[in-house]
């Protein structure tokens, strides 16, 4: 006989129930929680480039060692820089802290303008640019740059998406549900800094 109240309970609470669920479906739970996703995907490949990067420098810096008279002061800054690249702490917060972020790109930036001197200057030493070991580097290095913009070009996209979700409505009450708020991304710091460094032999 307790069926009956239970069935009566169930039938008043039924429209209450479909329509939370139409809120947490429409709202776009769910798209926020795919969109997260993305842009820490993307965050982990812009990672796994600039890392692919830190890891070849110091066979550069000894390869270049080799060359007789190179300007040491060169090589100073390439190790500097790389050291201050690898120092920043990173983790997943990075994403959502637009402090650690813009560090971690002025570092990152920091390297790329002294690898671009060591390039520049390596030009004056015909024997360095013959050596198979040096070109073959030069080679791993233009890669990885290329596949840094890549990376970069990614991780702002995949921001960017989000940014639009967590701003606009309905999916904004899905992005409040979770406490997703708007992302920083990567900003262009000096001239010419999307763009991978030429490598001439």
């Amino acid at each position: 006989m307790r069926t009956r109240p239970t069935l009566k309970v169930a039938r008043k609470l039924a429209p209450t129930l479909a329509l939370c669920a139409a809120f947490v479906t429409g709202c776009g739970f769910n798209t926020v929680v795919a969109e997260d996703e993305q842009v820490k995907a993307a965050w982990a490949e812009v990672q796994s480039q600039y890392q692919r990067r830190a890891d070849l420098v110091p066979n550069l810096v000894a390869t270049v060692k080799g060359a007789a008279n190179f300007e040491q002061s060169v090589l100073t800054n390439v190790v500097e820089a790389r050291a201050k690249a690898t120092a920043v702490t990173i983790d997943a917060a990075i994403i959502d802290d637009p402090e650690r972020l813009k560090a971690f790109e002025d570092a990152q930036a920091r390297l790329s303008g002294a690898l671009g001197r060591l390039l520049a200057v390596s030009e004056n030493y015909p024997d360095l640019k013959a050596s198979a070991a040096f070109r073959d580097l030069m080679v791993q290095l233009e890669g990885t740059e290329n596949r840094i913009t890549v990376a970069r070009g990614r991780y702002i996209a995949a921001v960017a998406s989000y940014n639009t979700t967590v701003q606009t409505f309905p999916t904004m009450c899905g992005a409040g549900l979770r406490g997703k708020k708007v992302r920083p991304t990567f900003t262009a710091t000096t001239p010419g800094a999307d763009t991978a460094p030429t490598v001439q032999f």
